[in-house]
């Protein structure tokens, strides 16, 4: 059980993807080739992780008949999960791919307000399930308190796991410094952490790099869209470009990239090789439609083109 990557997800979602050929204010918007898909980060990181061969276990809290149907999706594509029961419904997300303006419109609600005993019961959860790694992805749900992925850090740190989080605002920075293994924000996120603009190169390796020294995680990846992504570890920092691939959704595209490479740490890669194995599953990611639905066979061969790091 040691391979296992444990994944959690406090406010998942049921994703429904559909094309419409414009999205007008006041019209009705027809749409088509609408899909489900189970989502929230730890859900998309789990599948993902399936996907690429690796042993998983989604702990999410669900409820309602839209926690119903998120259970459902996860059982149809085989990813083991434990559940946590809640009172009120999952929340239902919608993206939108308007193919006459070639534009993707994303409808994310809040969810659902948790009372403490539920969200205590996620962290009780933590404390059985088995598995080498932890990783917390996504928002906190309303009611939760910003301390709770630093709860769930500890409760890694004393099981002995390794504990990846890709989160956000006062829910990372309150975990900073609990020995956490990996972080991974956008550069929106990056910026809001360390509460400054990093409009050069320069200025973003130099951030990243002084939240490792400080000890704020052991490896910093900072995903920058269409800019490609960087890594820092203690030995300084790596910068790959983005791959040149069809485009035909973004959703779980970072969830694919964080897949990937805790993968690939937890096999005994080197934190390089598992940061270009992140950029090839995010790449394979955005050429298919849905929630983080990229193919083991894309991910192998874009790794491929990455070549030696």
């Amino acid at each position: 059980m040691r391979e296992r990557i444990v994944t959690l997800t406090l406010n998942p979602t049921v994703d429904i993807a559909s094309n419409a050929e414009a999205v007008q204010p006041v019209r009705k918007t027809r749409t088509r080739d609408e899909s489900f898909d189970s989502g929230g980060g730890g859900v998309n990181v789990s599948r993902v992780l399936r996907e690429l061969g690796g042993e998983t276990l989604a702990v999410i809290l669900a409820g309602g008949v839209s926690g119903r149907l998120l259970e459902e999706l996860l059982d149809e594509g085989g990813v083991p999960r434990h559940s946590v029961p809640i009172a009120s419904r999952t929340r239902i997300s919608h993206t939108v791919y308007d193919l006459s303006a070639r534009l993707e419109y994303r409808f994310v609600p809040e969810g659902p307000v948790l009372a403490e005993t539920e969200w205590q019961a996620a962290l009780d959860a933590l404390e059985t399930v088995p598995g080498g790694w932890l990783v917390a992805s996504g928002s906190l749900p309303r009611g939760v308190p910003d301390d709770l992925y630093a709860r769930a850090a500890g409760i890694a740190a004393r099981r002995g796991q390794r504990f990846v989080l890709d989160t956000s605002g006062s829910a990372l920075r309150a975990a900073l410094g609990q020995g956490l293994a990996l972080i991974k924000p956008s550069r929106g996120e990056f910026e809001s952490l360390i509460a400054r603009k990093l409009p050069s190169t320069a200025a973003q390796e130099e951030a990243a790099l002084d939240l490792v020294r400080q000890g704020a995680a052991e490896l910093v990846a900072v995903t920058l869209g269409h800019e490609g992504a960087l890594l820092a570890e203690p030995g300084g920092v790596l910068r790959l470009p983005a791959l040149d691939v069809p485009v035909l959704g973004a959703v779980g595209a970072g969830d694919s990239f964080l897949a990937a490479m805790v993968l690939m740490l937890s096999r005994g890669e080197s934190p390089r090789e598992a940061f270009a194995w992140g950029m090839a599953a995010g790449a394979a990611a955005v050429m298919r439609p849905g929630t983080a639905h990229p193919r083991r066979a894309d991910v192998e061969a874009l790794r491929r083109r990455i070549g030696v790091v």
